[in-house]
């Protein structure tokens, strides 16, 4: 059992928090939050997964964490939801960061950090220009996470089952120059937040990319045909698919260099993130403790495809095009999932249009991360 980290600053000094998002990672981040002694608001769009922590007072959580953790207020009113919060925690779909910073846009104040949890790719980049272009003028602090922290899943209303916790996130802040300030800040609460480069390495090295559209669309029959009852990453990853995901992953590398970054492997990132090593991407999720337990998703339109094509997918292989890097694989598994699920993905995607990259030099695209500006 993960030992936790108690708040132990005083009500005073402790920054407060809130939770944008319901899901299976936001409850997990709400109640772990909540059990280590952290004042924390939990906001949703529906009422739905909010009544039964009203009613408990908390959620309940169970596996790598186990305990009671007290949220302080869930509600659907997002003025009041970060009323007076030092941290706003994102973890919506990445679909919904457009519509949370437009919501969000009149409601904040000077000194606020919010972060992308995780930002897929260009995250930060789009929840910026939205605040920009809703005339929000609030000096906030804004981040991304490489990744999620937890694997976890809501297993009953008000309960979360964590399988695992990262050891080692990367996190940006943009404009970059600031990343030190947003990581000294998280740090109190989570040191598995490290300093990133640069929201352009967390975004491309978003590994959610390369394992979870694939494993949907290679694992399609077996998910419709069994409503998802397979463990995905221990029996959805044979040494055939592997061979799918590796290819992905070197076009992914690939377009991180033609910007100038070293993006780390799938591999690699599995043995920093999970402790889990193999001489093979097969052999190293296997090794993967952390995914132990965790079920396919029960259909194909789910959003490992609408939110991790197109918000992960195609940014990178988008921005493949603009520097002429080919990334056929990645391609790929674009046109198949727009197929299953009859959604043209590069229309509803973020392309290097939607991040505001289009037409500019690596060079330039370098100074808009660093300064935030051209």
């Amino acid at each position: 059992m993960m030992i936790l980290i108690k708040n132990d600053q005083g009500p005073e000094l402790a920054p407060k928090f809130c939770v944008l998002g319901a899901g299976h990672g936001g409850m997990a981040m709400a109640g772990h939050l909540g059990m280590m002694g952290y004042q924390v608001n939990l906001f949703n769009r529906s009422e739905s997964r909010l009544i039964p922590v009203r009613l408990t007072g908390g959620i309940e959580l169970s596996g790598e964490v186990e305990g009671f953790g007290q949220v302080n207020l869930a509600t659907t009113d997002i003025e009041e939801a970060i009323q007076d919060v030092d941290i706003l925690m994102v973890v919506v779909p990445a679909n919904g960061h457009a519509f949370v910073a437009e919501k969000v846009a009149p409601h904040l104040r000077d000194g606020q950090v919010i972060l992308l949890n995780p930002g897929r790719t260009g995250g930060a980049l789009e929840f910026r220009a939205v605040l920009k272009k809703h005339g929000c003028r609030a000096d906030v602090l804004i981040g991304e996470a490489q990744t999620l922290l937890y694997a976890s899943r809501n297993i009953n209303p008000a309960q979360v089952r964590i399988f695992g916790i990262k050891n080692t996130i990367p996190v940006a802040a943009l404009p970059g120059h600031r990343t030190a300030e947003l990581v000294k800040k998280l740090r109190q609460v989570f040191t598995q937040f490290v300093p990133g480069d640069n929201v352009l390495k967390t975004s491309l090295d978003n590994i959610g990319a390369i394992f979870h559209p694939a494993l949907t669309v290679l694992n399609a029959a077996r998910i419709e045909s069994t409503r998802g009852e397979f463990q995905f990453y221990m029996e959805g990853v044979t040494p055939s698919v592997a061979h799918v995901l590796e290819a992905m992953d070197q076009e992914r590398i690939e377009v991180a260099a033609a910007l100038g970054i070293r993006a780390m492997s799938a591999r690699e990132w599995l043995y920093m993130a999970y402790d889990a090593a193999g001489k093979t991407l097969f052999e190293a999720m296997r090794n993967n403790h952390g995914y132990k337990g965790i079920n396919a998703p029960s259909i194909v339109d789910h959003r490992y495809l609408w939110e991790d094509v197109a918000m992960s997918l195609v940014p990178i292989a988008s921005i493949g095009d603009q520097f002429k890097v080919k990334v056929p694989t990645l391609k790929s598994i674009i046109h198949l999932a727009s197929l299953m699920n009859q959604t043209d993905y590069w229309a509803v995607g973020r392309t290097v249009e939607k991040m505001g990259l289009a037409g500019l030099s690596v060079a330039e695209i370098k100074r808009l991360a660093l300064e935030g500006d051209l």
